[in-house]
């Protein structure tokens, strides 16, 4: 071969190298950002039917309801989990544990603050102090904070405190708030879903309580540094780990051992049963609930880390910009909810009508409808942004 021709092989060698290098070393994992996306796009689906539609009880909904309501389940556990990851890799870029301790502490003070104020009226359509909802925005950004102190543990530590929060909270479902006293609100932000009065008249509904959630998004944490790998590596790691998820989830539960507050139980048909068994406790999480979701997830991840398609990479747009995500299909809904009842209750009751009795009763198709020209009508808004975060060098911009 002359001379110039073993030149440019050689150079072309080392440059198909130095890129496969550079895709298996990446930190950007693009599965998780697909992955996020996904949890966004069917938490679209859950408050759709919670406008629009009807309230499900598990027990007794017909298998089409249970599954559109249990296939939501999915997505604060994942998106929990993925706080705590992307906490990490956010963390790579910082020049020091206490300057992503400060940023843990100030963007979780950020997200309690805007799940009281803007996120509640684009539920409620009301900001006064006497209804007060805190959901999934207001645990991340508490577990945020509490993360903040975790991390300067060392790295065995906080899985040990994640281990312990997830598999061993539910020793505690014998504590009810109502035999703690003066103490019974502390119990309810910790435990137990419940409203407590701080004030005569006052209605405040804790539906996160915070206790297995730190566990879930310090797990987070404690596996960030697996995304970081090499793909094969990390495919590898997420997928052993979310088998043996599935594995526990399905021992635990046939045996009715421990891990859930409500035991399962064959019903009249195999449907029923099967509806029975899936139905895990999610205010707080149970341990089953987590494994039930968050093993799956992880198996999903692992397969869909590789290049992304073009559909995929369209959903991955939602997960880059989650937090925008959230408060404008929030708004949407709700608009378009109230658009719809206005015209029989009018105004005033329209708005009222999702603060007293929930969604509007209509069919399951209708649901479907609305989510999916919801999810689309999203997404130029959440293209755009999503570019505008990643030409931002502006620090002020990764709380958004």
């Amino acid at each position: 071969m002359p001379r110039d021709d073993r030149v440019r092989v050689a150079l072309a060698a080392k440059l198909a190298l130095a890129v496969a290098v550079a895709d298996e070393g990446s930190s950007r994992n693009e599965a998780i950002d697909w992955l996020r996306g996904v949890v966004m796009v069917l938490m679209a689906l859950d408050h759709t039917r919670m406008f629009v539609g009807t309230s499900v009880d598990l027990r007794t909904a017909t298998p089409a309801l249970y599954f559109t309501r249990w296939v939501t389940h999915f997505c604060a556990p994942v998106f929990v989990l993925l706080a705590g990851m992307g906490a990490y890799l956010h963390g790579r870029r910082l020049p020091s544990t206490g300057a992503l301790s400060i940023y843990l502490l100030t963007r979780g003070l950020w997200l309690a603050l805007l799940e009281v104020t803007v996120i509640r009226a684009a539920w409620l359509a009301y900001i006064g102090p006497d209804v007060l909802v805190l959901q999934v925005i207001w645990v991340i950004g508490a577990s945020m904070v509490v993360l903040a102190g975790l991390i300067w543990l060392p790295r065995a530590a906080i899985a040990a405190v994640a281990v312990a929060l997830i598999a061993g909270h539910n020793l505690l479902d014998g504590i009810r708030a109502d035999q703690l006293g003066s103490m019974r609100w502390l119990w309810l932000l910790l435990h137990e879903e419940g409203a407590v009065e701080p004030f005569p008249g006052a209605r405040w509904l804790v539906i996160y309580p915070l206790v297995p959630w730190v566990g879930v998004i310090a797990a987070g944490y404690v596996i960030g540094p697996w995304a970081a790998q090499s793909r094969a590596w990390r495919r590898a790691a997420f997928l052993r780990t979310g088998l043996a998820l599935v594995a526990g989830f399905l021992v635990l539960r046939a045996t009715n051992l421990y891990g859930d507050p409500h035991a399962w139980s064959a019903g009249e048909s195999w449907t029923r049963t099967v509806l029975s068994f899936l139905d895990c406790e999610k205010y707080p999480p149970s341990l089953l609930f987590l494994a039930m979701t968050l093993g799956p997830a992880m198996c999903v991840l692992a397969l869909m880390d590789r290049p992304l398609g073009p559909w995929a990479a369209r959903v991955a747009i939602y997960g880059r910009v989650p937090l925008f995500y959230y408060v404008l299909h929030i708004f949407l809904i709700h608009l378009v909810a109230i658009g719809l009842a206005w015209p029989t209750l009018g105004a005033a009751a329209a708005v009222r009508q999702f603060v007293v009795s929930g969604g509007l009763g209509y069919r399951l198709a209708a649901v479907y409808a609305l989510w999916a020209a919801v999810v689309v009508l999203l997404y130029p808004a959440c293209r755009w942004f999503a570019t505008v975060k990643r030409r931002s060098q502006a620090a002020w911009m990764t709380y958004l």
